[in-house]
């Protein structure tokens, strides 16, 4: 099989197209697996809701995940979260992050782990086998204050975006049966 993307620890930055690539490279890998999204973060904060609401989605959708609007996988919860995975369980995390100014609306993928919280400077246990870091504002001196005033729109964009990926790459697509299209 040809890669889209070199199988290593390095983060790749792309678009939201080359996401879909990733994300359909990765499900190929794992059909017939369970999946597992770890949606990360909060609804407490404007620019780390991002997590939750690909969460919500996907949970919507019929995904297995933990980390939704309504039950977030967060700082406080995070490790416990994470202990009820079981081995054979394939795990992609997703969370929000900080990055440079051309960076912001973009990616990070890699095939291992991403590292929660980060960007403000918390120490937490790596997480997923995947990992989707999506860039929602610039990296600054002050990460709560950016993540708190970080536009709402720009996020649930970010996370239409990405939770629309994950089920066309992970999800069974009907197929249309041209006989069966109604005449115009």
């Amino acid at each position: 099989m040809n890669k889209v993307y070199e199988q290593s620890g390095q983060k790749i930055r792309c678009t939201i197209e080359r996401l879909r690539e990733w994300l359909r490279q990765v499900a190929s890998e794992h059909q017939g697996e369970e999946v597992v999204f770890i949606c990360i973060g909060t609804d407490r904060s404007t620019g780390d809701a991002l997590g939750p609401l690909v969460g919500s989605r996907l949970a919507q959708s019929g995904l297995k995940v933990i980390g939704t609007m309504e039950e977030p996988c967060d700082a406080t919860n995070l490790e416990f979260r994470i202990s009820s995975l079981r081995k054979e369980e394939v795990t992609i995390a997703i969370d929000a992050c900080l990055g440079h100014p051309g960076s912001v609306g973009q990616y990070l993928v890699r095939y291992s782990s991403l590292q929660p919280a980060e960007s403000v400077g918390a120490d937490m246990p790596a997480v997923g086998q995947y990992s989707i870091a999506c860039v929602v504002n610039v990296n600054g001196p002050k990460p709560y204050w950016t993540l708190q005033t970080t536009s709402l729109h720009h996020v649930m964009k970010m996370a239409d975006d990405v939770a629309g990926a994950i089920i066309e790459s992970f999800l069974p697509q009907p197929s249309i049966n041209p006989n069966h299209l109604p005449y115009k």
